[in-house]
């Protein structure tokens, strides 16, 4: 990968985590103050992305409403990997049937089409912030989880692990210094794609009304929001649109760029 779409990809990310941490730092208006006199002008220098239908800028909402997005997406990514963890690492060291137990049960779920587990999921909790992050962390569990096993069985078998046992290291000594790390190095790259991914999913379920509730700028319900009006205001749905594709196009760029150095390490 060149070296200006890695620069792109963190400077894509760094304008991003700005945004969710202190979004009035470049928008320090409100995102919900309404003004239906300033309904649906197309974007100019007031109003950089137009406004919606209440008279709420664009712009505004959209800066505001990366916290939302991104906090689903770090969350989601965070509880499925702690899921994989375990029942990865479980089912590497386990005895050989529970190991095929714990495989039976991930590629039953893996089969399943994530974004359809999640829906699952969230007809049985309801929608909301808390569960679109269970059900996007949940439904991306089982992919990372078969391959932190298959990362960890292709570490235990490996060298390091056999001098390690000579030097008389006891088992939690090899799992901590040198089974873990070793075995969850190569799948930095694969999280940070997983990122981009969840928010993606999350933005999907905000724009089916199972993710953040209105009037939240998150940016999949903004893009629910402005479909209905594709004829008359097309920026209400282009830009929300546009920040969700940016997220996602930085997190690919820097996995790729990771998966490269690990490859090359």
């Amino acid at each position: 990968m060149s070296r200006t779409a890695k620069i792109l990809g963190t400077v894509f990310i760094l304008f991003w985590l700005l945004t969710a941490l202190a979004p009035g730092l470049i928008a320090p208006g409100d995102p919900l103050a309404v003004d239906p006199a300033q309904a649906f002008h197309a974007p100019s220098l007031a109003h950089p992305m137009g406004t919606d239908e209440s008279g709420r800028d664009v712009f505004t909402r959209v800066i505001h409403g990366a916290g939302d997005s991104l906090y689903i997406g770090l969350a989601a990514t965070a509880l499925g990997m702690g899921i994989a963890l375990v029942l990865g690492t479980v089912a590497a060291l386990a005895p050989r049937w529970l190991d095929g137990a714990i495989l039976r049960v991930l590629e039953a779920l893996y089969a399943v089409p994530s974004l359809l587990l999640a829906l699952l999921i969230i007809a049985f909790t309801g929608p909301g912030v808390g569960p679109a992050i269970v059900a996007v962390g949940l439904s991306t569990a089982p992919g990372y989880a078969r391959l932190v096993r298959s990362q960890i069985r292709s570490v235990k078998n490996s060298e390091m692990l056999e001098a390690a046992t000579v030097l008389g290291r006891g088992t939690w000594l090899k799992v901590q210094n040198h089974l873990v790390p070793n075995a969850l190095r190569p799948l930095l790259a694969l999280v940070t794609l997983g990122i981009g991914q969840a928010v993606i999913w999350a933005a999907a379920l905000s724009f089916l009304g199972l993710g953040t509730p209105p009037p939240a700028p998150e940016w999949g319900a903004m893009l629910s929001a402005g479909r209905t009006y594709l004829h008359l205001a097309w920026w209400l749905s282009f830009f929300p649109g546009l920040a969700i594709v940016v997220v996602a196009a930085g997190a690919t760029l820097i996995g790729r760029s990771l998966g490269g150095k690990v490859n090359a390490a």
